[in-house]
């Protein structure tokens, strides 16, 4: 049985919560759960029937019944809470960026409006590695939360690419969007490490360098790595677009991060990725990613699906039950997801990670695919801020 302790009892670790339900009593336990809160580790605790809660993580990690830490703290914690936590022997599950760049003391704020792109590219890389080294040097597991790696549309590219003998990625195009962030800590780089490129962008560069890292191994035995990009970022809600406009529908509200991204990625043979989020799109969560090959195109569509439609003349008619994430109404016609979870690869990843704790064996998404996305965002932060190409690694 392997025993979890949450750090963090929000949306995030209540989305990972929801999805170990099938796993718990027969392959996991969720022993204990921590929060800056008292109120909110102890509704958490109540809610998903965990034996302890606390405010303190160091009473987490030291805790005889943890043998894994579920960090789902703000983005702004991890890098410190991943290597506490890897000191103490613990094998990690990480939610989403691995770490970023938060501000040192002298920064003047909001450090997203003052701190250099170089500045930032260097502490996040910094971070980030010694997340790495923590890991490695310790012998545990980082299994990082990457759902996109696991959900189903894409696990059938990389059977698809497999089949295609001969075949040979030339263009990757990957994309999200939505109407904002659940996260009031969003807003601010300080506490998510950058805009919508770190917080939503990481699913589809992480989608791009899997894909090219899938396709090398198969082929050539080795990795495909990034070797440079080139990028543009923009605050659109604050652009002259969006303030003649009228009522406010977008729920994206930054202060010094950016909420649309476009990033070219090159590819160590040449081919290419590219790259485009924004958090100031309506009509709920929206993601796809199309794979260009030398013999076939193919295009996986993770959100917007009609196994089921509804229709509703108001929002009101279907009262709390759930459609699927960042949806602003019910009314109308409506696609609700069948089972978000599975279709979305949560379940999937989090099977992945107890065989990969259990067994030994380093999970589909590991530190290295965590490591490369936090390169490739911030080499694209710089690159948007001096409107220059940047060379990785």
């Amino acid at each position: 049985m392997i025993r979890i302790g949450m750090a963090g009892a929000r949306f995030g670790a209540e989305l990972h919560l929801d999805n170990y339900k099938g796993f718990r009593g027969n392959q996991v336990e969720i022993t204990g759960v921590c929060s800056r809160s008292r109120e909110s580790a102890e509704a958490c605790a109540k809610k998903y029937k965990i034996p302890f809660a606390t405010t303190s993580f160091e009473e987490l990690l030291n805790h005889p019944d943890v043998d894994v830490i579920d960090i789902c703290v703000p983005p702004s914690l991890h890098h410190p809470f991943a290597i506490k936590a890897a000191e103490a022997g613990k094998h990690l599950i990480m939610e989403k960026p691995l770490t970023g760049y938060f501000g040192e003391p002298g920064d003047a704020e909001p450090i997203g409006d003052t701190v250099s792109r170089v500045k930032m590219l260097a502490g996040a890389r910094e971070n980030a590695r010694a997340i790495r080294d923590a890991v490695r040097k310790n012998n545990v597991l980082l299994c990082y939360a990457e759902n996109w790696v696991y959900a189903p549309p894409i696990a059938k590219l990389r059977r698809l690419i497999q089949a295609a003998a001969g075949g040979r990625i030339l263009d990757l195009r990957a994309q999200e969007s939505h109407s904002g962030s659940n996260s009031l800590f969003s807003k601010h780089w300080k506490n998510a490490g950058g805009g919508s490129l770190i917080r939503m962008g990481v699913h589809s560069v992480g989608t791009c360098l899997h894909l090219k890292d899938f396709e090398g191994r198969i082929r050539e035995g080795k990795p495909i790595k990034p070797v440079s990009v080139i990028a543009d970022t923009a605050v659109l809600m604050k652009s002259e677009a969006a303030a003649r406009s009228g009522k406010k529908w977008i729920a994206a509200d930054p202060v010094d991060v950016e909420n649309w991204a476009n990033v070219s990625i090159t590819f160590a043979d040449g081919s290419k990725g590219l790259v485009t989020v924004t958090d100031a799109g309506l009509g709920g969560l929206n993601t796809t990613v199309d794979v260009r090959m030398t013999n076939a195109t193919l295009r996986a569509n993770m959100t917007q699906n009609d196994t089921v439609q509804t229709y509703a003349p108001d929002d009101s008619v279907f009262r709390d039950e759930y459609f699927t994430e960042k949806l602003e109404t019910r009314a109308g016609w409506n696609s609700p997801s069948a089972d978000e979870g599975w279709f979305r690869g949560f379940i999937q990843e989090i099977e992945d990670f107890i065989s990969a704790i259990r067994e030994k064996h380093e999970p589909l998404a590991g530190i290295d695919l965590a490591v490369d996305c936090v390169e490739v965002i911030y080499a694209a932060y710089l690159s948007a801020a001096e409107g220059r190409r940047v060379d990785l690694f």
